[in-house]
């Protein structure tokens, strides 16, 4: 698609194996292939409670008063930052990142990290120990136990920590010479800390920092003292591969959180528990909408009946808009010939998320394909396109494959085949403030009609690396000049977001948060001046000239799998009964109203609603507790005074009750359905 092709080079620095959110700068979103990052909002003074997500009322305090802000910054050490120790090639995100930053919460969890480790070594001595940065929320710290540790093992972790925090032990920052520091790791038989300073430092200068025994190679800031950590709280146990090397140590990761008071720990915990209880992989399992299979591989969903059923609704009603707003429909292979992307720039800039190509005797090689856009430009070459084509818009709800690592997965999140509402749009350079306007009110629209309602713009730019960009200075400006008017020109406030363009042009982001708080990318705009020139696209100008079309690449839904996961959160399983697979149960109280319970769902069907008859020899009240866990909006309850008078007892999924006709109650769910309430 339009897809953000987003080429930043891959340094994380650890590999997650286990089902964890990804940190740092890592790829985001199906539609703009980029990663999820959290990015927690803070309000001075006051609790701000957001709707659509779960129990995102722990956002309160966050002592950000200037009052709290100076007496948590006076416990950070107030070293003059150290600039001798430098470090080559973009240091990994886990190592580099979080060592330059002063925000008082973030030097809190980048010191706790720090505790952690040296709880960890005091109570397995023989450990070794990776990296510990900081992370949105908290922080985590990589070991190598020589043995597999579990969940049970980290309360006598905390307790350790607990103890060293209140022996005030201080942060004391060192400059070491190479040798200095590695004759004190080799003594604490530290092999990862010894490859990191052949690896990543220059110079004869390392800055470590020393908190009582524990030495760690860093270079802070960090607060005075251990003693200054009082609200913190280890979480979970993952597996993560050294420097992110399938080949390398599988370590095992210690997530915690850690904040200022131990007020905030209680409200973010609470937010935990509430969070869990949204999860959308634990919520597919239960309601059986999806699952995964190792035989078929990871991150390749299998959509089961009642989750085929809401995807299928989905597509339904975008493609329907789209069709009413002038956009071409098209359905286009799911593989093309290598030389098609090598055209388009992907298979030298996105290689390392393409598949191995197929290749046959004959020399072809075929290529399953990463994004949409070559096969829609292919489209509008079969043509000669005159400026009264234009603006032509082809889109599809096209398959794409994409190689993510396995430890990278996440649910529907991030998944290696998916399914992407994708549009190309064709224009004329005057056409293009409309156009990219008339992308972004569809993505509206959209949002508004499935619930989705706490998102922000990122203006997403280029930095400068120049070779993962392609095009001019001035093409550049001109794209980014025309994403920005046009968010400004509706009203709508956004963040530059540097470094995180596609490849080919910048992008507007539509930035919305999951059920834990990643935040990730639902919709794009991009504004594209490259495509059409490496495929010397053309249309016949009203003067009779061949000019040059500019492409707008537009996911307005996202990816079906994305969208699925989120809207799973938002509704927590209780769809909109549009949505819903079942959008009634007809539970007759014995069989002998199974002949009436059969009129009633007959007589629903025929208005095109979604119905199930429970004939199953159960008690009603197991029937009502069982359509009550399947969250199903609707259960129409009939004995014999409801068969009698053609009545039907209304129970919704809340537990109100209500009388009703049949004729009233099919009239009222078929307009609800028509009208998408939510």
């Amino acid at each position: 698609m339009s897809e953000p092709l987003d080429k930043r080079p891959a340094t994380a620095m650890t590999q997650v194996v286990a089902e964890v959110p990804t940190q740092g700068r890592a790829r985001e979103s199906e539609e703009d292939h980029e990663g999820e990052r959290v990015v927690p909002r803070r309000r001075p003074g006051r609790c701000r409670q957001q709707q659509g997500f779960a129990g995102e009322r722990y956002a309160c305090a966050f002592d950000e008063d200037a009052q709290t802000r100076r007496r948590v910054t006076e416990r950070i050490d107030q070293r003059s930052p150290i600039h001798r120790a430098s470090y080559t090639d973009q240091p990994m995100a886990e190592y580099d990142d979080h060592e330059s930053s002063d925000d008082p919460l973030h030097v809190l969890r980048h010191s706790t990290a720090h505790l952690l480790a040296a709880a960890v070594t005091e109570l397995y001595p023989e450990a070794k120990y990776g990296i510990g940065p900081p992370v949105e929320d908290g922080f985590y710290y990589d070991f190598d136990f020589g043995r597999p540790i579990s969940e049970s093992d980290l309360p006598a972790i905390e307790s350790r920590m607990r103890r060293i925090a209140q022996e005030d032990r201080p942060f004391v920052h060192e400059v070491m010479t190479r040798r200095q520091a590695i004759e004190e790791f080799e003594k604490r038989h530290q092999d990862y800390k010894l490859e990191l300073i052949a690896d990543k430092v220059e110079g004869d200068e390392v800055s470590v920092y020393l908190t009582g025994d524990f030495l760690d190679l860093c270079r802070g800031p960090h607060v005075r003292s251990t003693k200054d950590l009082k609200a913190f709280k280890l979480l979970r146990v993952a597996g993560a591969y050294w420097r992110g090397d399938e080949k390398r140590p599988q370590l095992q990761r210690i997530y915690g959180t850690a904040w200022q008071t131990p007020r905030e720990l209680e409200d973010y915990m609470k937010f935990l528990e509430e969070a869990e209880k949204r999860d959308h992989k634990k919520l597919g399992k239960d309601l059986k909408l999806f699952m995964v299979d190792e035989r078929v591989g990871a991150g390749l969903p299998l959509w089961l009946p009642d989750g085929a059923t809401i995807r299928r609704e989905l597509e339904r009603f975008i493609v329907d808009e789209e069709l009413a707003r002038g956009y071409l429909h098209v359905r286009t292979p799911d593989v093309a010939h290598l030389d098609l992307y090598r055209q388009s720039g992907h298979a030298q800039l996105y290689g390392e998320y393409m598949y191995p190509p197929m290749k046959f005797e004959d020399g072809e090689e075929l290529e399953l394909r990463p994004v949409n856009c070559p096969h829609h430009i292919v489209i509008y070459q079969s043509d000669l396109r005159s400026y009264r084509d234009l603006p032509m818009r082809i889109a599809e709800i096209g398959n794409n494959w994409r190689y993510e690592r396995s430890g990278t997965l996440i649910g529907l999140n991030r998944v290696r085949a998916f399914a992407l509402n994708d549009a190309h749009i064709f224009c004329t350079p005057e056409q293009l403030m409309d156009e990219v306007r008339g992308a972004i009110d569809l993505a509206l629209y959209f949002s508004r009609v499935l619930g989705i309602e706490d998102f922000s713009y990122r203006l997403s730019a280029r930095d400068d690396v120049k070779e993962k960009w392609l095009g001019t200075e001035d093409q550049w400006r001109q794209a980014q000049g025309a994403l920005a008017a046009a968010l400004e020109s509706m009203g709508q406030t956004y963040k530059l977001g540097v470094g995180e363009a596609a490849f080919y042009g910048p992008k507007i982001d539509f930035q919305v948060r999951d059920a834990h708080r990643r935040e990730f990318t639902n919709s794009t705009v991009q504004v594209d001046f490259q495509l059409p020139q490496r495929f010397d696209l053309e249309y016949v100008a009203e003067d009779g000239s061949r000019q040059r079309p500019v492409m707008v690449h537009r996911g307005a839904a996202g990816s079906m799998e994305r969208l699925f996961s989120y809207l799973i959160e938002r509704y927590v399983g209780a769809f909109p009964t549009w949505l819903h697979p079942t959008q009634v149960v007809v539970i007759p109280i014995t069989d002998a109203q199974l002949d009436y319970a059969n009129q009633v769902a007959g007589r629903l069907r025929s208005l095109r609603l979604r119905v199930e008859v429970d004939r199953r020899p159960e008690r009603m009240q197991r029937k009502i507790r069982d359509a009550q866990h399947r969250k199903v909006p609707y259960m129409a309850i009939v004995g014999a005074k409801e068969a009698e008078a053609e009545h039907v007892n209304v129970r919704d999924r809340s537990g109100n009750q209500v009388d009703s006709t049949l004729e009233s109650f099919a009239s009222m769910v078929a307009t609800e359905v028509a009208e998408r309430r939510r």
